[in-house]
């Protein structure tokens, strides 16, 4: 995906229209603007997340089994070489957080909803006796997020080799501090 490459700022009709080999009129015809193209490679990462990350995991028992894929996934997501420039979330989160407009609005709703779906896996857990009650699940989803974002930012920027091995170990202590 070019954008996780480039960034959404450097993807544009022209480039777009050369990696697709289309002509850029056709380009600009279906998205008209620079700001409707941000809005569509946004709205189809998130659609794509969905498919790669969520629905997979839903596919596990409820509970702990579930929560594990979900993030196990979500690491795979972030390592998959079909997307040289990684996640774009962590991307243009860093170039959207100060702008206003659609680009911005589209990819702060796909990150709070998926907020909800690590605090509703979390809640799940609850249920199932896996985790202690009372626990703040949202919290949970706070800290799993900031488990891939801090992965994100070691295995792409610092390229350590360790990366995917601190990210599952400090998900394993935060799951252990959920347990009864």
């Amino acid at each position: 995906m070019l954008a996780g490459r480039d960034g959404l700022n450097g993807l544009s009709l022209g480039s777009l229209s050369d990696a697709l080999n289309m002509s850029k009129s056709g380009l600009f015809a279906h998205f008209g603007s620079k700001e409707e193209l941000q809005v569509a490679v946004l709205k189809h990462a998130a659609d794509t997340f969905t498919e790669q990350v969520i629905k997979p995991a839903l596919k596990a028992p409820r509970g702990l089994p579930r929560l594990e894929a979900m993030f196990n996934h979500w690491l795979e997501w972030g390592t998959d070489p079909k997307m040289p420039g990684g996640c774009l979330f962590p991307q243009a989160s860093a170039e959207l957080d100060d702008h206003w407009g659609a680009p911005r609005s589209v990819l702060v709703s796909s990150q709070q909803a998926l907020l909800a779906t690590i605090a509703r896996a979390a809640r799940l857990c609850v249920e199932e006796g896996h985790f202690r009650s009372g626990l703040d699940t949202e919290q949970f989803a706070f800290e799993a997020q900031g488990l891939i974002l801090g992965f994100h930012h070691s295995f792409r920027l610092l390229r350590d080799p360790k990366a995917m091995k601190r990210a599952r170990a400090a998900f394993a202590r935060l799951l252990d501090s959920a347990k009864p």
